[in-house]
């Protein structure tokens, strides 16, 4: 209660001065608050969103249903330049228990509550190349990186809570390179390994990511749209971005490397397990229609035993129809590799889910029905409404 009333106060006082000494521009709905300092040394925008989630689930072994409801995400986000344009930044905090839980993260978080999600500085030292320094996501599956407030489905699909190496700490490089028509964008993190909010020494050793985005078809029409599933633009003509990923974790401690609880064996010694990642992932969209593809595979010690280590795919279909009504259909499976050890269990999931976009992704209703296929068990089935508020 006490966090909350102080980080209610700190930004309640720093809006009056920002208001008092800046001019606030026009602004709508969906695109923040901005502000810019009266000799365009800094700007600055904030945003808040919300989740609000309700989801029913039937148990085919038992024939029982369980009903919740939740606040599944509220976040807080601030962006803009300081003294150039050139030298950016982005905080993003996570205010729901969902975003804030530290009870898999083994007192490493100096008993902090973990709000901050995002606190990243990027500066692009020669045109189309920028260094990011601070804690965020790190360039892995585009399903990932695909922000949470602009997803296709209700949620992300079984493969990316299973296998995606989520955010870290560290130091980025972000590249954008014109080949002829072809766009190419280069990515390389090097961090600590252990995800984000951890205030402890680094346990086991540090993490490499490389990444490689290739868009043989030239941009998407639209700001990040080869990061935005659903064709709001209506591509004009067919666009295609394939993505590369491989990341290396020495001597992970978390079962998914920066995710996930701590490995200890019997006598509570933590146990390490050299983790080694690869993605392979593709979006296509034209006229509305749109289609995304993922193939992840992670392997270590194959006698190791506490860890995420197997492979797992997911493909989807949507279209838009241009009353912003959008239907979609997905597919994704897990499985563990034959002769190693994994606290995987092979799982495959069916999820057809209609949405409705009142203002894009800023004001919508989503709904999505899922059929869980677990081996020697009856069918699961899950039905979740989502509704999702943007300023």
């Amino acid at each position: 209660m006490k966090k909350t009333l102080l980080l209610a106060t700190v930004f309640c006082s720093g809006l009056s001065l920002i208001t008092t000494a800046q001019k606030i521009p026009t602004t709508s709905f969906g695109k923040g608050i901005q502000f810019m300092a009266q000799d365009s040394s800094m700007s600055m925008k904030m945003t808040y969103r919300m989740q609000q989630l309700f989801e029913v689930t039937r148990d085919g072994n038992s024939n029982t249903t369980e009903t919740e409801a939740q606040l599944r995400r509220s976040r807080l986000k601030f962006e803009g330049y300081a003294f150039s344009p050139k030298l950016e930044y982005k905080v993003e905090l996570g205010l729901s228990s969902a975003d804030i839980s530290t009870n898999r993260e083994d007192g490493r978080t100096g008993g902090s509550s973990r709000l901050v999600l995002d606190a990243v500085m990027k500066y692009e030292f020669v045109n189309n190349w920028d260094i990011w320094v601070g804690q965020t996501k790190l360039p892995g599956n585009r399903e990932r990186v695909v922000s949470s407030s602009e997803m296709q489905f209700v949620d992300r699909s079984l493969i990316n809570s299973r296998f995606n190496i989520d955010r870290d700490m560290g130091v980025q490089i972000h590249g954008n390179v014109k080949l002829g028509g072809m766009i190419v964008k280069p990515k390389a993190a090097f961090t600590m390994g252990e995800g984000r909010s951890v205030s402890e020494a680094n346990l086991g050793g540090f993490n490499y990511t490389g990444r490689v985005d290739f868009l043989p078809l030239g941009n998407f029409e639209g700001k990040k749209a080869d990061y935005i599933v659903t064709d709001f633009e209506r591509q004009s003509k067919p666009k295609v971005s394939i993505g590369l990923t491989y990341n290396l974790n020495d001597r992970a401690v978390r079962q998914q490397g920066q995710l996930g609880a701590y490995v200890k064996d019997a006598a509570g010694d933590y146990v390490e397990n050299t983790l080694q990642h690869f993605e392979a992932d593709m979006l296509f969209k034209y006229k509305g229609f749109s289609s995304m593809a993922e193939w992840a595979y992670t392997t270590g010690d194959a006698t190791t035993k506490g860890f995420n280590t197997g492979q797992g795919f997911t493909a989807a279909a949507g279209y838009l129809f241009k009353n912003n009504y959008e239907i979609a259909a997905r597919f994704a499976g897990i499985s563990a590799i034959d002769g190693v050890a994994s606290r995987l269990k092979a799982e495959d999931q069916y999820t057809i889910g209609v949405s409705k976009y009142i203002v894009g992704h800023n004001l919508k209703i989503q709904s999505d029905f899922t059929v869980q296929d677990l081996p020697n068990s009856e069918l699961n089935y899950i039905y979740r409404l989502q509704f999702e508020l943007q300023l």
